[in-house]
């Protein structure tokens, strides 16, 4: 099988669609693969890293705001779109996969026109602009949630798939994990901001850390690299070292480790995240990013809380007072965090990437 990925911008579409990329070649090892990507994302440097060869098309996404640079950026758009035309006539694909970013979509308004199978992956419970200019278009539209369906209004078919999850996540028991952190037997949250931090997060780290309010239960916690310093400085300001029952690092490399030992998840609603939160059946306290493209991830948020398996507070609520208040809420009732996580797990799709393969091979099938 020949096939070709695109997803671009970041991690959060590139990591799915090399994902769906390895899978289909350890089912099919003779499979040709290409990755079709931007010189200025993410991809540049996550895809050749994973053995798998690239080409690049020049495109930008729009500005939400009106812009003069729109009109340069549709213009690049259009010139995309022979760019890719050009890629596939070369490559001949049986199936191009998309899992959104502005870079797939010229990609797959090429394939359409020249009909070739199609299928494009939306990771969120709001489809992003590129899903939604595309779902009746193209053959298949892949969901993480079923609920992404109600935004879908013109489409030809609709696949629930799930997000791709890493199958390290669940490998690692907690005993090992508690092990491998030096952790003794007090509750464990874990505090995630993302591979970048989050502002709001670290602020409410540093007021439990400073405050001495962590007594109760251990902390592992991630700064982003750009904001350790800062995060230090201040809990330094108040505290001469750091307790021994808190960890911080500017990032977490082995992040199924640390989900293993975490009894509770403070983070951001990326749709790898909550699909990860789910798959681990990890309680979380869930705080979505304001700065994204159609409010996304207070949606994803709500997708887990609103079955009771998350707290939501949004960004601008969070104090650490108000963090901690939570905390101590949720380690004192076993009852409700077992409740929490058995609920996450009811919304788990475990075998996302062979779903996706699945609705992939039935479209060579017709």
């Amino acid at each position: 099988m020949r096939v070709i990925v695109s997803g671009g911008g970041t991690g959060g579409h590139i990591n799915p669609a090399i994902a769906i990329a390895k899978y289909i070649k350890e089912i099919e090892p003779d499979s040709e693969i290409l990755y079709v990507g931007t010189e200025h994302g993410l991809e540049k440097k996550l895809v050749p890293a994973q053995d798998i060869e690239i080409k690049y098309i020049d495109v930008y996404g729009f500005k939400r705001k009106l812009s003069p640079q729109n009109i340069y950026i549709a213009y690049k758009a259009v010139k995309a779109i022979g760019d890719s035309k050009k890629i596939l006539s070369e490559f001949k694909p049986d199936v191009v996969i998309g899992t959104g970013g502005y870079v797939c979509g010229p990609l797959l308004q090429a394939a359409v026109k020249m009909k070739i199978p199609t299928l494009i992956h939306e990771q969120n419970v709001i489809p992003g602009m590129t899903v939604k200019m595309l779902a009746d278009k193209v053959d298949i539209v892949a969901t993480s949630f079923d609920t992404t369906k109600n935004y879908l209004k013109k489409h030809k078919k609709i696949v629930l798939t799930g997000n791709p999850v890493r199958a390290d996540l669940l490998k690692v028991t907690r005993y090992e994990a508690r092990i491998k952190f030096n952790l003794d037997e007090k509750p464990t949250v874990l505090f995630m901001g993302g591979s970048l931090g989050a502002r709001s997060i670290n602020n409410a780290l540093v007021e439990i850390v400073s405050k001495n309010m962590a007594e109760d239960y251990n902390i592992i916690a991630s700064t982003g690299e750009r904001n350790y310093d800062e995060v230090m400085s201040e809990i330094k300001k108040t505290l001469s070292e750091i307790p021994a029952n808190i960890t911080i690092q500017p990032y977490i490399f082995n992040t199924d480790v640390a989900f293993a030992a975490a009894d509770i998840i403070i983070c951001r609603t990326g749709a790898i995240t909550v699909s990860e939160l789910a798959a681990t059946g990890k309680p979380s306290i869930v705080v979505p990013s304001p700065n994204v493209a159609h409010n996304h991830q207070e949606y994803n948020a709500r997708y887990l809380s609103d079955r009771g398996a998350a707290v939501l507070i949004h960004d601008d609520e969070l104090t650490g007072l108000k963090l901690n208040a939570e905390i101590l809420a949720l380690i004192n009732n076993q009852e409700l965090l077992a409740d929490m996580s058995k609920n996450a797990k009811t919304v788990a799709i475990y075998d996302a990437t062979d779903k996706i393969y699945t609705a992939v091979k039935s479209l060579l099938e017709n």
